[in-house]
């Protein structure tokens, strides 16, 4: 992984620049006229890791967010609170839309889907 790179002169920001006719890629200071080689092809690299509990955290989440739909007509088979949201999303693996239910208890926060 790449880390912020200085100028050996004037200890300014080297910037990453790409020379076509090369195919190479170079850091070049702004301040300055002081070049370096890369030694990596990578300029920027984002890595997003999440856990399990991170991604539950967030379908929970949904349960208090004032902009998704409500509804009465629905009941949480795990503590039969009568209000749930709802919104439709793809569920992995499969073809088009599935309607995803979560419970609106605060002591819940079941999810399910139809």
């Amino acid at each position: 992984m790449s880390t912020m790179k200085f100028c050996r002169e004037c200890n300014n920001i080297l910037y990453p620049k790409e020379d076509r006719d090369r195919c190479t890629i170079f850091f070049a200071c702004r301040n300055c006229e002081h070049q370096e080689v890369s030694d990596n092809n990578c300029v920027y690299r984002n890595e997003v890791h999440h856990t399990a509990g991170e991604r539950t955290q967030v379908l929970q989440d949904v349960a208090s967010d004032p902009t998704l739909p409500r509804t009465k007509t629905v009941r949480c088979a795990l503590c039969g609170h009568g209000e749930a949201v709802f919104f439709q999303a793809t569920a992995r693996g499969e073809e088009g839309m599935t309607l995803f239910f979560v419970c609106c208890s605060p002591d819940c926060g079941h999810r399910w889907r139809e």
